[in-house]
């Protein structure tokens, strides 16, 4: 089932998640609507908050994303990063390592705001995956810049608060003004 994105202004996007501690039916429908929902809005990622949950989950899928690569290492190996698309993290923890990058992000919860964001290149990843099973992995490009603003989300931090002055001065008044319609739609 598609869920609605909640909107910038929602008081559930700045929620730091709740661990998941057991894989229920319940959490099972919610990551399996929650990757449905993600491909509908042609995202690459998507947390639990965003769709009013909160929740340490989040999907991501960088395979349709053919101009930006990704790198994935497990064991030390380099991996097929679309043999492990979509990606579901349960409870995850992350490194970020390397140097700085700059790279344009979007984000469902803010329509046609875009902005370059500054991370670092490389992430560790340790979560569980849609199975309950420990998962280990690196991963470079576009996938660990999507895992790192998706674990942004878990903790109640949006990719707005990583924009440098002068990125969130270009776009202050859209952001203002999606925040006002969220909140007028919540009141109503």
């Amino acid at each position: 089932m598609v869920l609605e994105v909640v909107k910038y202004g929602h008081p559930v996007l700045r929620k730091k998640g709740a661990k998941i501690e057991k894989l229920t039916p319940d959490v099972r429908k919610l990551i399996s609507d929650m990757l449905e929902t993600m491909r509908v809005a042609h995202g690459v990622g998507l947390a639990a908050q965003q769709i009013g949950e909160a929740v340490q989950l989040t999907v991501i899928d960088v395979s349709p994303v053919t101009d930006r690569p990704s790198t994935l290492e497990q064991n030390g190996k380099p991996a097929d990063v679309n043999g492990f698309m979509p990606l579901v993290l349960i409870n995850p923890e992350i490194k970020p390592y390397g140097e700085m990058q700059t790279g344009p992000e979007g984000c469902l919860s803010f329509p046609e705001i875009f902005a370059d964001i500054s991370r670092p290149s490389h992430v560790e990843v340790k979560a569980l995956n849609e199975n309950g099973e420990i998962i280990e992995f690196r991963a470079g490009g576009l996938l660990s810049r999507a895992i790192q603003h998706e674990v942004d989300h878990l903790n109640g931090i949006l990719f707005i608060d990583r924009m440098s002055r002068d990125a969130k001065a270009e776009v202050q008044a859209e952001i203002a003004e999606l925040q006002a319609k969220t909140k007028t739609a919540l009141k109503g």
